[in-house]
Order: C-alpha cells, then sequence, then structure tokens
C-alpha cells in the first residue's frame, strides 16, 4: 500500500538519524560510566528526569496542536507557525526566568547544597529547547525529513564533543602539560555540571540552523487563531506532565523511594546511577518509537480524510507490534554482551535483569501512542488527561510500595503496569469514538511470546560461548517463524494492495 510505504520509509529516515546520532550519543554512556563517579551519575540521572518533565511545561501540547489546525480546512499553515512559534518564544522566556530564580530554592529541595547553577543553567537549557520545538515540527510537517534528521545529528555530533572536551580531553591536556591547571575557570571535581554544560552549548548552536531551515517566524499572538489552539492543547499539556511522570518518576524518585543500604556498599544516589545506567540499555526501542513517533504523527493527521484511514491504523500498530517485539527479544537475549559493551564496571551488570521488563514498557508506551490517535483526531483530548493521570497514579503507587521491596526490579514492574493500564483503558474509549479494527488477540498473543522468550533467553547460560549464542537467539528464530506462518494472509493483502 502507497502509503503505508511512505510511513515506512519517513519512519526509516527518522529511524537512521535517530539511531545514528543516539547510537553516537550512547556512547557517553561509556564516558559516564568509565569517567564519572556512580554518585554523578545519579545526579546526571535525576536532574535529567527534572528536564525531560518540565520539557512539557514549556511546549504544553502546541507541537500536536500545530499540526492538528496547519492541516485543518480552512487554515494558513504559516500564519498558524508564527503564531505558535511566538507564543512559545514569549511562554518559554517567562517560565525560564522564574526557574533559573528559583534556582537556589530547588538546589536545596534536591539535596544539591552550593549547586544553585545547575537548575539555573537547566533553565536556559529548557528555553533552548522550547523554542526549537515548532521549527522541528515544521520540517515534519512539510516532509523535510533529511532537514530534520540532519539538524538533529549535528546538534547530537556537537553535544558528544563537547562532552569529549570537557570531561576526557581538557583534563588530560591539564595532566599532560598541555593546558595549565585551572584555565577558563575549569574544575576538575566536576562531572554533572559538563554534561548539561555540553548540552547547552550543542541547543544553543544549533538554533539558528533549525530556524533558518524552518522559515524565521514575524512575532505575532492573533487571538482567533491561539485560542481555539490553547483551548484543544491544555488537556495535552496535562496528558504530557501525566505521561512524563509515568516515564520519568521512577527515575527521579527512585534513590529517594529506597531505603538505606538496600544494596550493600551503595548508597541510594549511587543505585540510582546504576538503575539509570541500566535504564539507558533500553534505549533502542525507545529509538524505534521515537523515529516512529516523528513520522507517524503529522502522517496520522494527513491521512485522517481518507476513507479507509482506520483500517490503515490497524495495520500500522500490527506492523508496530511484530517489529518491535522481534527487537525486545533480540535485545534481551543478548545483554550479557551488549550490557559491558556500553557500561563500564560489573556493578552495572546488577541491574541487567531489568531491562527485558524496560523494553516491554516502552513497547507498551508505543502501542499506547497508536492507540492514543482517537482522541487527536475526535478532539476529545481531555481523555488524554485523564487515561494519563491513571496512569501516574499506577506509576507513582508502584515505585512507593514496590522500590522498598524488590529495589531495580520494583521501579521497572511500576513502568510496565503504568503503560499497560493506559493502553488498556484508552483502547476501550477509543473503540467507543473511533472505532479501529485492531487485530486485538494476535497482537497481544505476540506479546506475550515475545516476553517469555525474552527472559527465557537473558536467563539461559552454558559453559560454551558460541552454544550459548545459538540458545539465545533461537528465541528469536521462534518468534520469526511463528509470525511467518500467522501472518502470511496479511502481508500477503498488504502486497496485494500496494500492486
Amino acid at each position: 500500500m502507497g502509503t503505508l510505504k511512505k510511513l515506512a520509509g519517513q519512519t526509516a529516515i527518522y529511524g537512521l538519524s535517530s539511531i545514528l546520532g543516539r547510537s553516537i550519543n550512547f556512547l557517553l554512556i561509556i564516558v559516564y560510566t568509565g569517567y564519572l563517579s556512580k554518585a554523578d551519575l545519579g545526579a546526571f540521572t535525576g536532574i535529567y528526569a527534572l528536564i525531560g518533565f518540565l520539557n512539557i511545561v514549556f511546549t504544553y501540547g502546541m507541537e500536536t496542536a500545530f499540526f492538528r489546525f496547519s492541516t485543518g480546512k480552512n487554515q494558513d499553515p504559516t500564519r498558524v507557525y508564527h503564531n505558535t512559534q511566538s507564543l512559545l518564544v514569549l511562554s518559554s522566556l517567562v517560565l525560564g526566568t522564574g526557574i533559573y530564580l528559583a534556582g537556589p530554592l530547588l538546589a536545596e529541595w534536591m539535596n544539591y547544597p552550593g549547586q544553585a547553577y545547575l537548575f539555573q543553567w537547566t533553565a536556559v537549557l529548557l528555553v533552548f529547547d522550547a523554542v526549537l520545538a515548532i521549527p522541528f515540527a515544521k520540517l515534519r510537517l512539510e516532509n523535510k525529513a533529511k532537514t530534520f534528521a540532519g539538524a538533529k545529528l549535528i546538534n547530537i555530533l556537537l553535544n558528544v564533543t563537547f562532552n569529549l572536551l570537557l570531561l576526557i580531553w581538557i583534563p588530560s591536556w591539564i595532566q599532560t602539560g598541555i593546558l595549565p591547571e585551572g584555565i577558563l575557570g575549569y574544575q576538575s571535581t566536576w562531572g554533572v555540571e559538563y554534561i548539561l554544560l555540553a548540552n547547552l552549548l550543542a541547543n544553543g548552536l544549533i538554533i539558528p540552523f533549525v530556524w533558518w531551515k524552518a522559515g524565521f517566524f514575524s512575532f505575532r499572538l492573533e487571538k482567533e487563531v491561539l485560542q481555539p489552539m490553547w483551548t484543544y492543547s491544555l488537556p495535552l499539556l496535562f496528558m504530557g506532565l501525566a505521561g512524563v511522570t509515568n516515564e520519568l518518576i521512577s527515575r527521579l524518585l527512585f534513590e529517594y523511594v529506597l531505603p538505606l543500604n538496600f544494596y550493600p556498599g551503595l548508597s541510594s544516589r549511587e543505585a540510582a546511577g546504576i538503575f539509570g545506567a541500566n535504564f539507558k540499555l533500553a534505549i533502542l526501542m525507545n529509538l524505534v518509537i521515537q523515529a516512529f513517533k516523528y513520522a507517524a504523527e503529522p502522517f496520522f493527521f494527513r491521512e485522517s480524510k481518507e476513507k479507509d484511514s482506520p483500517k490503515m491504523y490497524a495495520q500500522v500498530m500490527h506492523v508496530f507490534i511484530l517489529f518491535c517485539s522481534l527487537l525486545m527479544v533480540l535485545i534481551s537475549v543478548n545483554l550479557q554482551w551488549i550490557g559491558p559493551l556500553f557500561l563500564k564496571g560489573e556493578v552495572y551488570e546488577m541491574g541487567f535483569s531489568i531491562v527485558p521488563m524496560l523494553l516491554l514498557g516502552y513497547l507498551l508506551l508505543g502501542i499506547y501512542f497508536n492507540l492514543s490517535i482517537w482522541f487527536k483526531l475526535t478532539d476529545k483530548t481531555s481523555y488524554s488527561f485523564w487515561i494519563t493521570f491513571l496512569g501516574a497514579v499506577v506509576s507513582v503507587a508502584g515505585i512507593a510500595f514496590s522500590v522498598p521491596i524488590l529495589g531495580f526490579m520494583g521501579a521497572a514492574l511500576s513502568t510496565v503496569a503504568c503503560y499497560l493500564v493506559m493502553a488498556t483503558v484508552c483502547f476501550f474509549f477509543g473503540q467507543k469514538y473511533y472505532p479501529i479494527p485492531y487485530q486485538t488477540r494476535s497482537g497481544l498473543g505476540y506479546l506475550v511470546l515475545a516476553f517469555a522468550l525474552s527472559y527465557g533467553g537473558f536467563y539461559v547460560q552454558t559453559q560454551d560461548i558460541a552454544l550459548d549464542f545459538l540458545i539465545k537467539n533461537s528465541g528469536a528464530l521462534i518468534f520469526i517463524g511463528v509470525v511467518f506462518l500467522g501472518e502470511r494472509k496479511f502481508f500477503k493483502s498488504i502486497m496485494v494492495k500496494k500492486s
């Protein structure tokens, strides 16, 4: 089918850039685990969880509103762009100033005494992220996937370069006498500070390039344009807050919920660093979901006018489940080789067992994103808040009750429970207001099979490395075989329609 092929092509471009870029960025975890203390990793985990939460506040659902109103009838996309970007620039400056001034208070609340500058830098970083959001969305809407991907790659390369410069190269040059100690105020004791500073420099430098490629805006705040967009996006703000709470709350709260000496020889912040590092191993699933989201969100809005769009959405969901389930198996069964490549130090192996669970959580998040199209197309975005709020309650309750008992695994289980509840509730409401013929039974069957094969392969161990590799990866072959036998008619129908 031509439209499905087009979506796959767009996803491939976004995916290639995301995978290349994130793979480069992911290599930073080698730097962090090799050159920083576990306490610095814990600080990195907590502060970036806070950034993820506040990013939603700074953009308050306007990206999705931009797609909705730019593709609507009798809408001028250029006018919508000027107004949306103007509003975000203004609001982000106001919010950023507030957080900057509150830096000392935040440092005290989060147990970073004398480090108010961390939260002041965070405020500036949040402003930079917010003013880039709509230009990046405009590139996606205009099908400029290559330009979008190129800008993202440049940003990531800059971030990696600054990280290497500040954490490895400058200390080495000082140690060998190439540079004098204390040059430009360099602090040898800083760790998470330089991670933030590198991110700040990379995002600041990319702004002119992205604005140029997307098109510079003229400042406009027109009530007739922005009022309906605000009404549409406000529930998405609360959905985003609840959603990011679900995704990041475990990393934000872990060190504060974990009992003292739960893991002998590790402080709570060090344990949080190990947990956050293992969370990074689930990034490949997140990469696929992010690439899919970049391509699918504008695609779903454009295709909504077509007669067979519900059937198309169902096909997209089914292919998504098949591909991501196989990916979950492949990563899980090969963790004993993948993990040590990126996490330097035997202590990080303590958390390997939670990675298959986290992969399932990300997969369920991707399913929820597919399901959520119904309330975006029917303008019932208020449902988004209640669904994600319910997920947030499940997530927080899960962390509060399970982390003190199960540690790492408790936090991972809370993530899965959260997204499972959200996907289930969203499915039932969606079928009521915007029925889509999903292949629910077979989709659930593939998820259960993939999860069982993931943990089965993870726990299999033999003395022979080659035999161990073959046995573990036989699970992926089993899954492929089941899909081949069960989905021949489905793929044949797609190929027939394409021709």
